[in-house]
């Protein structure tokens, strides 16, 4: 059986999540299931019921005691039961390349994370073989997990990805704006020609949706960072290289005009591969109705949900006892 790896990105203390008596709160590890369980636990279980066999958290290292507690020592050992390696790695402003010779330093005052680019290379000395790319706080649905690594497993052509293209509409929050990977599929769906990276997306009153004023189609697909790299057996990735190659670029052409804040993303760097003619990327549908916690307003939504979902029989109360 091919190892396929999920790695699921973590790293991110979710500032807009933050209320005003905990400052520390930490939006991915917000409990929403019937016995405590987090978003990522959702994504754990569909992803092992769907045939992967390898976990990977990134996370940082500031939260590496809290995260363990609350999921990370409790899935490797439920993970361990299941003939599923479960590990972490991290994620540190301070891992930067040497780049002609130079090692690069975080520019002074910087505080903020280099981003979802930088966070999937945390990861460059362990992914072996194909792998996946999620969030860690949005639910994704068993038909993505499904498709993802039913294509993982194939062989492929050089320089191929494949991306879980969700509805817009089905990917909104009720209470603020989000940014979401806007996505021009080719005719068919069968492949994704480019991804623009936008903020502020929003839900209208008449259930359409717009940024900045501008009217978007409701129904058009939408990356929610759920990416596949393919890869031989125990070999690096391809990917991992270009990402690495694609970091340094950006160290040395971005960050200077934009040293505190520049940030180097996942959707983007695979947008500029595909209008330069580097890769394809094949879209595997899905009509599951996505849903996280961008918001504190958003957890009472995912909670309900959650239990519906558990009612309709989609999963057990006790998640991982059918695994």
């Amino acid at each position: 059986m091919r190892t396929t790896t999920l790695l699921i990105m973590a790293a991110g203390l979710g500032s807009r999540y933050r209320s005003n008596k905990d400052t520390s709160a930490i939006k991915q590890l917000e409990p929403v299931g019937l016995h405590g369980e987090i978003i990522i636990d959702y994504s754990i279980h569909d992803a092992i019921e769907a045939g992967f066999n390898r976990i990977l958290f990134v996370i940082r290292p500031d939260i590496e005691a809290d995260f363990k507690e609350i999921i990370g020592n409790r899935v490797k050992e439920m993970c361990g039961k299941l003939g599923v390696e479960a590990a972490c790695c991290f994620q540190s402003l301070d891992d930067l390349p040497v780049i002609d010779g130079r090692q690069i330093k975080v520019p002074d005052g910087r505080t903020k994370p280099w981003g979802t680019g930088q966070a999937v290379l945390a990861a460059r000395r362990l992914v072996r073989g194909p792998f996946a790319v999620i969030n860690a706080d949005d639910y994704y649905g068993k038909t993505a997990f499904r498709k993802m690594h039913d294509w993982l497993v194939l062989d492929h052509a050089d320089h191929a990805i494949a991306m879980a293209g969700f509805i817009l509409k089905n990917t909104l929050s009720e209470h603020g704006g989000v940014t979401r990977g806007l996505c021009k599929v080719a005719e068919g769906h069968t492949h994704v020609l480019d991804v623009v990276e936008t903020g502020g997306i929003r839900k209208t009153a008449d259930g359409g949706a717009s940024s900045d004023g501008e009217a978007l189609d409701p129904d058009g697909f939408v990356s929610m960072n759920f990416w596949g790299f393919p890869a031989k057996e125990n070999e690096k990735p391809w990917y991992m290289e270009t990402l690495e190659a694609g970091f340094q670029e950006f160290l040395t052409l971005k960050v200077p005009g934009n040293p505190l804040k520049a940030e180097y993303l996942l959707p983007t760097h695979i947008g500029y591969l595909l209008r330069s003619g580097k890769v394809t990327v094949k879209l595997l549908e899905t009509t599951d109705r996505w849903f996280g916690v961008t918001y504190p307003e958003d957890k009472a939504a995912v909670v309900e949900s959650i239990r519906g979902l558990i009612e309709e029989g989609v999963y057990k109360e006790e998640l991982y006892s059918d695994l």
